[in-house]
């Protein structure tokens, strides 16, 4: 790649490169867990959307944003690739601790959905907060409230988080797709007090989240953002087993995104369900690290 001083990449900055006098800083943590009810490979997101940002400025035309104006920490990975996310939570809790106090915010780059459940109480863990004064504000084409007799997995961190103590009316779920869901688990979801938002009801998306967002954080001390890739349309999420055509455009979800790193009520978000073994000429992983740039951005904006 041509080495253009004018033109900053966004991996160099997640390296370490940055402006002087930052106004706050974000920490950036690989959970590689791949426990999928679609075996695959999302143990190789993190590093596959690390490497994909070489092919992406740190500058937001759009809201005239450099993300170089955030310190960022990469913390690396966590060695749970081959775990199951019931011996995942422990370290993840643990390393939770150390990414969460002292920034503004935290990136947790997945691994499968299956993250978020530790995450979720990692940082509750790490504010000392009870589960209950925290909420759960996630993007995803599906429920992923199944029944979790059998054990843990990308499918039921919801309802798993549901069973902990985190109150159904903690939880807002927006994208929610046709065709990907059963009327057993929407019962269930409803039943429980989620608030559930589908694609169609969130057809202006970004203004969606930021209104669920804003009356999520009215109930709560601290939320987390649960970004599902696959709640993007299957066109540009070819990575994503469970996308469906009909899902959101990426320029939605980066404004979603932006949205969700601009309120001062969200202390973590993960990005997760990208598969790079599956991925079209890295579109995926692409959108994945745009995710994590739109992000910044907003957060950027919040601390300026």
């Amino acid at each position: 790649m041509v080495n253009d001083p004018a033109w900053p990449r966004a991996r160099a900055w997640l390296e370490g490169e940055g402006l002087d006098s930052p106004v706050g800083s974000v920490s950036v943590l690989g959970v590689p867990l791949n426990a999928s009810i679609s075996p695959g490979r999302c143990d190789l997101a993190p590093e596959a959307v690390r490497e994909a940002m070489r092919r992406l400025s740190t500058y937001d035309v759009e809201h005239g944003t450099d993300v170089r104006r955030l310190r960022a920490v990469d913390l690396g990975d966590l060695d749970v690739d081959r775990a199951r996310p019931e011996d995942a939570l422990e370290p993840v809790v643990r390393a939770m601790g150390g990414a969460v106090p002292g920034f503004e915010a935290t990136v947790l780059l997945g691994g499968d959905n299956g993250v978020t459940r530790p995450g979720l109480r990692g940082m509750a863990e790490a504010l000392g907060l009870e589960l209950a004064q925290t909420g759960l504000l996630t993007l995803d084409a599906h429920l992923d409230v199944r029944h979790t007799e059998d054990g843990l997995h990308n499918g039921n961190p919801v309802r798993a988080l549901l069973e902990d103590g985190l109150p159904g009316a903690n939880v807002v779920q927006i994208g929610i797709a046709s065709w990907a869901n059963s009327a057993e688990y929407a019962t269930y979801a409803r039943g429980r007090g989620v608030r559930v938002v589908t694609r169609r009801q969130a057809a202006s998306f970004a203004e969606t989240v930021r209104r669920e967002l804003e009356a999520l954080a009215g109930r709560v001390q601290a939320v987390y953002v649960d970004v599902d890739v696959d709640v993007l349309d299957r066109a540009f999420a070819p990575a994503c087993p469970g996308a469906r055509p009909g899902g959101v455009m990426p320029w939605e979800l980066a404004d979603a995104v932006w949205e969700c790193g601009r309120h001062s009520s969200v202390r973590v978000i993960d990005i997760v369900e990208v598969d790079p073994s599956r991925d079209a000429n890295d579109v995926t992983t692409l959108v994945a690290g745009q995710c994590l740039l739109a992000f910044c951005s907003g957060l950027t904006e919040r601390l300026a």
